[in-house]
């Protein structure tokens, strides 16, 4: 089987399918006396496959998943995929308590969200752990003035308090759609002006990319299995 074949029916260029091989992604591509690659069954599989999980994990998910596969090391390969999926399903509770936040009533102080009524702040760690963001970005985002957490009196340490909570999430949800700081500030703007309609849009189109990634991500895993099947198959015709 020629290159070309295999990219016209997988809609990829040729140069795409020697970068995959360069890139250690498919099993060792014998020649021909002519020095043309000879591509087999399996190799399509593996192409297919990486073209599906591309677009559903990204490469870099892609370049860690596929040489496990290689390997034979197909139960660690399949952990990350779950990872990654998990990571997602996260990702989307994570937006969902953005759009809960944006529908209370209360947007300052959130006391209609039972977590948040006891307690007057919080550590950056819990803010993180609550926003599903690190403590990197927190305080990146407090260089750029989009938070102001106050400092403790006696430690020091910076203390966050349920609005900043707010803003943490929503800095986080716009920043899936918009990565300019500048459209953030904005946003932020209208929200203390008790303008949250782009806001809500803006969740509600990240929580439409989630979905688009959970599609992308299925169709990945089915690719996934047929190069499993594939890989077998020929393992069986080895014994």
């Amino acid at each position: 089987m020629r290159g070309i074949e295999i990219a016209k029916k997988l809609n990829i260029s040729t140069s795409a399918l020697k970068h995959y091989e360069s890139w250690g992604l498919v099993p060792k591509v014998e020649r021909a006396k002519n020095g043309y690659r000879i591509y087999t069954s399996e190799h399509e599989a593996y192409f297919q496959c990486i073209r599906e999980l591309n677009a559903g994990f990204g490469m870099d998910l892609v370049k860690k998943v596929i040489p496990l596969i290689i390997n034979g090391k197909t139960h660690d390969a399949l952990w990350l995929i779950n990872k990654a999926q998990v990571d997602l399903y996260t990702e989307k509770e994570t937006v969902q308590k953005t759009v809960e936040i944006l529908d209370s009533k209360d947007l300052i102080e959130l006391t209609n969200i039972k977590k948040y009524r006891d307690k007057n702040y919080f550590t950056i760690g819990e803010v993180a752990k609550e926003a599903n963001v690190s403590a990197s970005s927190i305080r990146h985002w407090e260089k750029e003035g989009l938070i102001k957490p106050e400092r403790h009196i006696e430690s020091g340490f910076r203390i966050y308090s349920p609005s900043d909570i707010r803003r943490v999430f929503i800095i986080r949800t716009v920043q899936r759609v918009v990565y300019s700081l500048d459209i953030v500030r904005e946003v932020l703007s209208d929200i203390d002006k008790n303008n949250i309609v782009r806001t809500k849009e803006m969740a509600l189109q990240s929580l439409q990319y989630i979905d688009n990634a959970l599609v992308g991500q299925v169709r990945g895993i089915a690719s996934l299995q047929n190069l499993l099947d594939v890989v077998s198959k020929k393992e069986e015709k080895e014994i």
